[in-house]
């Protein structure tokens, strides 16, 4: 019963991120920006070596935040109301899932990033390239970090945003976090969307 009430939680916040994107790329524009999303906002934009804005690159920068929102939203959701120890399915495990097939659908690409060098799974562990240099800035104190790539003559927006400890719940399944200063990341979500013009 447990992990069917996760997984509806993770269908709804999956149809709410639908719904918000598919609005979004309709070009309803919201009246007010937070001033969690202006400076995540700022920090992407200095990421970039061009002056010229170019508008199909930062609604693929709204995105990324707007998902990072939803997800890790969701995750302290479900990690406050249903992990009540190691017998629990981890919030994160229910996200890799939802993650996966979120990407066999063609929306976008999803990864857990580790950022301590002891990764829960290796799988987590950054690849080189982007992956590494994001860690690296996220280490450093950026909330977020930022690449361009063309591949197949397609272009992308990688991403990547912090991941901090940010309840004590979370120790529940990793106790190598305990101790860790507040605020500091652990890891990331890195992400990899298409830019649509």
């Amino acid at each position: 019963m447990e992990r069917f009430k996760i997984l509806s939680l993770l269908a709804l916040s999956a149809l709410g991120a639908a719904s918000l994107i598919a609005i979004t790329n309709g070009q309803t524009t919201p009246q007010t920006k937070s001033p969690a999303d202006k400076n995540l906002a700022n920090k992407s934009a200095a990421n970039t070596d061009s002056a010229e804005k170019d508008p199909a690159l930062e609604r693929a920068r709204r995105e990324v935040r707007l998902l990072d929102d939803i997800y890790k939203t969701s995750i302290v959701l479900i990690t406050t109301h249903y992990v009540d120890g190691k017998d629990s399915l981890p919030a994160g495990s229910a996200f890799k899932a939802l993650f996966e097939a979120v990407a066999k659908k063609g929306w976008h690409e999803v990864r857990l990033l580790d950022a301590t060098n002891d990764p829960y799974e290796p799988d987590n562990a950054p690849k080189d390239g982007f992956e590494k240099r994001a860690i690296e800035k996220l280490l450093a104190g950026q909330a977020s970090y930022d690449e361009v790539v063309t591949e197949d003559g397609k272009k992308y927006l990688l991403a990547a945003t912090a991941i901090p400890v940010v309840m004590e719940k979370c120790t529940l399944c990793h106790s190598n976090y305990e101790g860790v200063p507040a605020g500091k990341a652990i890891g990331a979500l890195g992400y990899k969307l298409p830019i649509l013009d």
